[in-house]
Formats: structure tokens, sequence, C-alpha cells
């Protein structure tokens, strides 16, 4: 991976060029406790998105994977980590880009659409719906649960469970505890209605985590849901029909 420097804090990132097409840039902001390969490139979002003819680019959030670790939760606000998206936009040279995010990553990229509308052609926001404006995402108990020694019983299946995927992609549990005290932000019903460019939001039927994905789409001037049926927050990322989905979302943009 290469890095750059976003604002003083290393961030990593992948740059695949489109091998073919009209080369359209589809940066990729991934889920809590994940990464870009987990999220995206394992789940085959990398290869689907090259293929259909996108320049794809995805970077691994700050405190996760390949980037800088810090320990800070004011580091880890939406809008510091919306920042950190778009200077890496600027310092690919990309004016404008779709912008797809995963859970934490959808909030970010709504961030993104919000505070810096003109550098988004689209949104495509995936695992998170009406949690974005009720509530601050994921439940309470998931911070101790990644600082408490080994072994020690989590508050909450969900807490126990990013606990386990934590270790399974050997991040650094004391930067996520951290993010995830600092990047619980929610955006008004004013300032969505304030996100006017196209905007897909993409939820599986089964998941507990997002909250409603149509509630959400209906909040917004400019957006449809995609509901997976059967998916849940786990399953729903790299599901076919969310793949199938995204890329006729994105081929009907001018």
């Amino acid at each position: 991976m290469d890095s750059f420097d976003s604002d003083g804090v290393r961030i990593a990132y992948l740059d695949v060029p489109a091998p073919s097409g009209r080369g359209d840039t589809v940066l990729l902001i991934h889920g809590f406790a994940s990464n870009h390969a987990v999220n995206w490139v394992n789940t085959q979002w990398v290869r689907t998105l090259s293929q259909a003819g996108y320049r794809t680019v995805a970077l691994d959030n700050r405190g996760h994977g390949e980037s800088e670790k810090l320990y800070d939760p004011q580091a880890y606000s939406s809008e510091i980590m919306a920042a950190d998206a778009v200077r890496l936009l600027d310092h690919l040279g990309i004016a404008r880009a779709h912008v797809m995010g995963y859970s934490m990553g959808a909030r970010i990229a709504a961030h993104v659409a919000l505070d810096h509308a003109a550098r988004v052609r689209s949104a495509l926001i995936g695992g998170l719906g009406m949690h974005l404006v009720e509530g601050g995402g994921l439940p309470t108990g998931i911070s101790e649960a990644l600082e408490a020694p080994p072994g020690t019983p989590a508050a909450n299946p969900t807490a126990a469970a990013f606990r386990t995927f934590a270790e399974q992609t050997r991040s650094d549990l004391r930067a996520l505890a951290a993010c995830m005290r600092g990047s619980r932000q929610t955006l008004s019903r004013g300032e969505l209605a304030q996100i006017e460019v196209p905007v897909l939001v993409s939820v599986g039927t089964l998941d507990t985590v997002a909250g409603s994905g149509p509630g959400l789409a209906a909040l917004l001037p400019d957006a449809r849901a995609l509901n997976l049926d059967g998916k849940d927050h786990s399953t729903a990322v790299g599901a076919r029909p969310h793949r199938e989905g995204v890329l006729a979302f994105l081929a009907a943009q001018p």
C-alpha cells in the first residue's frame, strides 16, 4: 500500500486504475474495526468495480489497518475522518468521486457528502440506515470490551462480536476504543436535507445494527433504498445483490 500525510496523520491507501471504461473514481471507506482488505478486497468489491471500468481507491481509516494509530477520541470525529478522505482525493488529483462507505464508513461518507458536496458524484451508504439520524449507531460497551483483559465477559453480544472481529483483524484495540468513543456523530434531518447528490442506501433486511434503510432514504432529497433480503450486518457487505445493485446505480449516474 501507499500512504500520504493527512494533516499530520499517516493514511494508507490502495489505488487500482481502471483497466478500461471511463475510469470514474469510486472511493471506498470501510467500517469500524475493519480495513480496506477485509471490507473491500476480500469481498470482491475492488475486483468488481475495477472490472466494471472504475478507478477504485480504498483507504485504511485512521486507527485502522496500516494507517497511523491514535489514542485520543477527539482525533476520530466523523468530520475529521471525512476530511482524511477528501485529502486523499486531493493527494491523488481526483476532483470528484463516487463515495461508498459501509457502517462507520457510511457515516463518514455521509459527512463527506454534506461537508464536501462539490467533491462527490454520488454517495453509497451501506450498512447504515436510520441510526445515522437516531442514536449513535453501534451500542455502548464496545470500547470497554476492546480495552478489557482477554477473557473478560463483554456487556452484550454485539460488544463481544466486535472484540472477536478486532482480534481477528489484528487491530490495535486501544486505538479502536478511542475511535468508537469519538466517531458516533449523527446527522439531523435538516442536515440530511442538504445532501443533494444521488444516494443509494443499502441495508440487509436482518441487520439489527443499521436501522431502517428505506427510512433513511426517505429523508434524503435524491435517494433510493436497496433492501438486501436475508442479510445481516456482516453478510450484507459482500452479498452479490449488493454488488449488482451498486453497479446498476453507478451506471445510471451521468
